[in-house]
C-alpha cells in the first residue's frame, strides 16, 4: 500500500462507489460569503460541514451501516468518554453492544489524511469503556484491534459484520498446540518466570479487588473451567473454547456454558447450580489474562502453586498448614516407592500433592508395563483402565479445611481421570465421623469415596474408624496449634500423662497426627511425614520419639533446607520415614522388630527457594535454564536426580541403602 498514490489507497479502504455516494449527498452552503461543502449526517440527521476529518467519519458511518449491517440505533457520534470526573473527551464513532445497548462495542477514531496521532488515545477510550474492538483510520489506512485485556490489543484483518462474532474474523482457531507455541515464545522472550500465581495477583490488583466477589471462588472456577477446556480440546482434537474473542455478554454466556460442562465431568467440586459471579466486563479481563497460558503439564505444578496462594490467603496459614513443595513430595514418593498393589492415603492432604504424585509414580510403572511411554502432556491423556482402577480403589486423601478439600478434589479428579477419594473429614476427630457422614449433602459429594474408605478398615464389619489397613501414608500435618477439647484428646495415648494416665490439658496437633497416622497403617505399612526439626532433638519430645520407636522401624530422617516453606514460615523441618513393626506375613509386609538397626540420614544442602519464597531454577554451563523432557523448568535441589539431567541426590542414596538393608518395597522394583 506504501507504493500507491493517496487516491488509490483511499479506494482500497473505501470503494469508489462509497466515495461517489458520499459526493452525491454533499451540497454547498454559503458561509461568510463563501460556498462551503456540507452533508447530512447518517446518524445525527443534521447538516454537518464536510471537513477532511468529517469526510472520513461519514465514509466510516456509511461503511458500518450499509456494508457491515449495523443499525443507526446502535451508533453514536461524538460519544463522551469519562475519565474520573472528566467527561470532556469525545469518541468520533461508537457502535454499541447488541445485547447491552449502553455498552460500547466498537470505537472508531478518525483522522484526516496523513495524520498519525490518536492511537494511544483510542486505546485509552477502549480501556475506559471496556469496548472489545477499536479502529483507527486516516481515510487511507485503517488499523483494527481486538482488546484482549488491559495490556494487550490483538490486530484483526477486518471488523466483524453485525451478524458475525469477533471469533469469526480471528485468523486461526487455537488448539493445545497454540498454547504450547505461546509458552515457548514467552520462554524465548525471557518471560518464563511469570507464573499463574503472578497473573492471579495482577488480576486481584486490576480487577478482582473491586469486583465484589470471593476471589478464591471465582479464580478457582476459572482455573477449573480452563483445565476442563484444555483436556477436552486435547482429547477430542478440537479447538480451545476458553477464549476472549467476543463481546463481554457473549463471553460470559460461553464461559458459563463451559463451566457447566466442567461440573458435569468433574462433580463434587462445585454445587450443580453454582454460577460464575464475575460481571461480564470483569470476566472478560480475567479470561483475556489467562487464555494464553497452558495450565496442564505432566505434574500439575503450574496450578498447584496458584492454589497454594489462593488457599493460604484465607485459612491455611492460620492453622499452620502449608502445601508441600513438589520436589519434597517427589523425594518422598521415590523413597517410599509405592506400587500398583498398594493403597495410599494422606490424612492432612492440603492440595493432595502426595497422593497425586504417588498416583503418577504408580501410573508410570503401569504404563511402562503396558509397553507405552508417557508424554509431556501426561495428565491430559486418557488413561488405561488399570490406571483409573488404581485411583478409584487405592488412593485416598482427607482434610478438615473445606477449601483445601475442594482444591484437592479438583486436582485428583483431573489427575485421576474422573476418579477421586478426597474426603472432607477431621482425621483427628474420628469418633465423630458418624455424625458427619449422616448428612445428606455430605454424602451426595463424598459418598462413593466414603464407602471405599470403609472397606479399608482393619475390621470392616465393626463400626470403628480408628484402625485402617493402608500400605502407605504420606503427609505434612499442620504444625501450629494445640488441641484442647477433652473429647478429642481422650482416644490418644500421647494425650495422657505417662506416669498418672491423666489427660493432658492441651496437645500439639502434629503429635496427635503421628499417633493417628500410625493407626491408618497396616502392620508393615510405611509412612513419610514432614515434622518440625525440634521433634527430633528437643528433650521435651523424648516421649514422642520413644512412642515412634516402640511401634516402628525408623527408616530415614531427611533434613530439609530452612527456606523450604518460605515465605509462609521459616520453621526448620525434616521428613521422617518409618515402617511399622510386623512379624506376620499374612498381616502385611514383614518388618521384624529388632533393637539394633541402621538408619539413613540425609540433609538438603542446596536451597530450592530464596528467602522470599521464589523458586530457584537449574542452569546449564551456558547459563540457560534447564528444561526436562516434559518442558518443565527444573527447581534446583539435591533431593533426587531429575530425569537424568541433574546429579543423584538423597533419594538415590536411600535406594542404595534400602536395597542393602533388604527393605521389601525396593527388592522387586526398578526405576
Amino acid at each position: 500500500m506504501a507504493d500507491k498514490t493517496r487516491e488509490d489507497a483511499e479506494l482500497v479502504l473505501f470503494t469508489q462507489e462509497e466515495n461517489d455516494d458520499l459526493d452525491s449527498r454533499t451540497f454547498a452552503k454559503e458561509l461568510r460569503g463563501k460556498d462551503v461543502t456540507y452533508v447530512k449526517c447518517l446518524v445525527r440527521e443534521k447538516d454537518i460541514q464536510l471537513k477532511p476529518e468529517e469526510r472520513n467519519r461519514q465514509l466510516w458511518l456509511n461503511h458500518l451501516i450499509n456494508n457491515l449491517g449495523y443499525s443507526t440505533s446502535r451508533i453514536a457520534v461524538e460519544y463522551p468518554i469519562t475519565f474520573g470526573r472528566d467527561s470532556s473527551k469525545r469518541a468520533d464513532i461508537v457502535v454499541f453492544d447488541e445485547k447491552r445497548p449502553t455498552v460500547p462495542y466498537i470505537i472508531v477514531e478518525v483522522k484526516q489524511k496523513n495524520f498519525k496521532d490518536g492511537k494511544e488515545q483510542l486505546r485509552s477510550y477502549a480501556h475506559a469503556t471496556g469496548a472489545p474492538l477499536a479502529v483507527w483510520s486516516d481515510g487511507i489506512l485503517a488499523e483494527v484491534w481486538h482488546r484482549k485485556n488491559p495490556n494487550y490489543f490483538m490486530s484483526l484483518h477486518e471488523l466483524p459484520r453485525a451478524d458475525q462474532t469477533i471469533e469469526e474474523v480471528v485468523d486461526k482457531p487455537w488448539t493445545i498446540q497454540t498454547l504450547i507455541d505461546l509458552e515457548n515464545e514467552r520462554i524465548q522472550e525471557g518471560k518464563y518466570a511469570r507464573s499463574l500465581r503472578d497473573l492471579i495477583e495482577d488480576m486481584e490488583d486490576e480487577v478482582l479487588a473491586n469486583a465484589g466477589v470471593d476471589v478464591f471462588e471465582e479464580v478457582f472456577k476459572l482455573i477449573f473451567t480452563k483445565l476442563f477446556d484444555e483436556m477436552t480440546s486435547y482429547r477430542r482434537g478440537s479447538v480451545v473454547r476458553f477464549r476472549n474473542q467476543n463481546t463481554a455478554a457473549q463471553l460470559a454466556e460461553a464461559i458459563q456454558n463451559l463451566f457447566d460442562d466442567a461440573k458435569k465431568k468433574w462433580p463434587g467440586v462445585f454445587l450443580d447450580d453454582e454460577r460464575i459471579r464475575l460481571s461480564p466486563d470483569h470476566l472478560q479481563v480475567c479470561v483475556g489474562s489467562l487464555e494464553e497460558w497452558k495450565l496442564f503439564n505432566s505434574n500439575l505444578d503450574v496450578i498447584d502453586d496458584a492454589f497454594e496462594y489462593l488457599v493460604s490467603k484465607s485459612s491455611k496459614g492460620e492453622k499452620g498448614q502449608y502445601f508441600t513443595p513438589r520436589w519434597v513430595i517427589d523425594m518422598c514418593v521415590r523413597m517410599m516407592n509405592p506400587t500398583e498393589g498398594e493403597s495410599i492415603i494422606d490424612t492432612a492432604c492440603g492440595s493432595a500433592g502426595f497422593t497425586v504424585h504417588g498416583m503418577f509414580h504408580v501410573w508410570k510403572q503401569i504404563i511402562r508395563d503396558l509397553g507405552k511411554e508417557d508424554s509431556h502432556l501426561f495428565t491430559m491423556e486418557e488413561k488405561p483402565s488399570r490406571c483409573v482402577d488404581y485411583v478409584r480403589d487405592s488412593v485416598f486423601a482427607i482434610d478438615f479445611d473445606e477449601k483445601s478439600v475442594r482444591v484437592a478434589r479438583c486436582l485428583n479428579l483431573i489427575a485421576g481421570d474422573g476418579e477421586t477419594n478426597v474426603l472432607h473429614l477431621n482425621s483427628l476427630d474420628w469418633t465423630k465421623w458418624d455424625e458427619t457422614v449422616k448428612q445428606d449433602e455430605w454424602l451426595d459429594t463424598y459418598g462413593e469415596g466414603w464407602r471405599r474408605l470403609r472397606k479399608l478398615r482393619q475390621s470392616p464389619r465393626q463400626k470403628d474408624y480408628r484402625n485402617f489397613g493402608f500400605d502407605l501414608l504420606m503427609a505434612n500435618p499442620p504444625f501450629a496449634g494445640d488441641i484442647k477439647q477433652s473429647d478429642m484428646l481422650a482416644p490418644y495415648d500421647l494425650a495422657h500423662k505417662p506416669k498418672t494416665g491423666k489427660l493432658e490439658r492441651a496437645v500439639a496437633r502434629d503429635l496427635l497426627f503421628i499417633e493417628r497416622n500410625l493407626d491408618f497403617l497396616k502392620p508393615g505399612g510405611r509412612m513419610a511425614v514432614v515434622l518440625p526439626q525440634g521433634r527430633f532433638n528437643n528433650a521435651s519430645d523424648r516421649r514422642l520419639r520413644e512412642f515412634i520407636m516402640e511401634r516402628c522401624r525408623i527408616l530415614a530422617v531427611v533434613g530439609l533446607h530452612g527456606n523450604t516453606f518460605k515465605p509462609h514460615t521459616g520453621t526448620k523441618t525434616s521428613v521422617l520415614l518409618v515402617q511399622k513393626w510386623n512379624e506376620d506375613s499374612e498381616a502385611g509386609p514383614l518388618c521384624p522388630k529388632t533393637e539394633d538397626y541402621n538408619i539413613f540420614f540425609g540433609t538438603q544442602q542446596v536451597e530450592s527457594v530464596d528467602n522470599s519464597g521464589r523458586k530457584i531454577y537449574c542452569r546449564n554451563t551456558d547459563g540457560a535454564f534447564i528444561r526436562d523432557a516434559h518442558g518443565h523448568f527444573i527447581v534446583q535441589h539435591d533431593l533426587f536426580n531429575h530425569d537424568g539431567l541433574t546429579q543423584d541426590g538423597i533419594a538415590e542414596a536411600f535406594e542404595v541403602f534400602a536395597r542393602a538393608e533388604g527393605f521389601a518395597f525396593f527388592q522387586d522394583t526398578a526405576r
